[in-house]
C-alpha cells in the first residue's frame, strides 16, 4: 500500500492496524540512551523524598523534571 492510500483510510477513521508491523514501529526522537549521573548524597536523599511524596521512582522524576526543564514535554 501507498503511504498516500494509507494516509487516507487512516484519515478517514479506517481500522490501519492490519497494515502495521508493530514490531517494527519506532517513536521518532524516543531513541534511549544511557547517562551515568553522580550526584552528592544529599541529593539522591531529596530526589527519594520527592519520589516518594509523589508516588513515582527516582528516575522517572528524574526524567520529568529534566524533560521540563527543557521543554520536551
Amino acid at each position: 500500500m501507498k503511504a498516500s492510500e494509507f494516509d487516507k483510510r487512516f484519515d478517514a477513521g479506517e481500522d490501519i492496524d492490519a497494515e502495521i508491523d508493530w514490531g517494527k514501529a519506532q517513536r521518532p526522537n524516543l531513541e534511549v540512551r544511557r547517562v551515568n549521573v553522580d550526584f552528592p548524597a544529599w541529593v539522591v536523599d531529596g530526589l527519594d523524598r520527592e519520589s516518594q511524596r509523589l508516588g513515582i521512582t527516582r528516575q522517572a522524576l528524574i526524567k520529568v523534571w529534566i524533560a521540563d526543564k527543557l521543554g520536551a514535554h
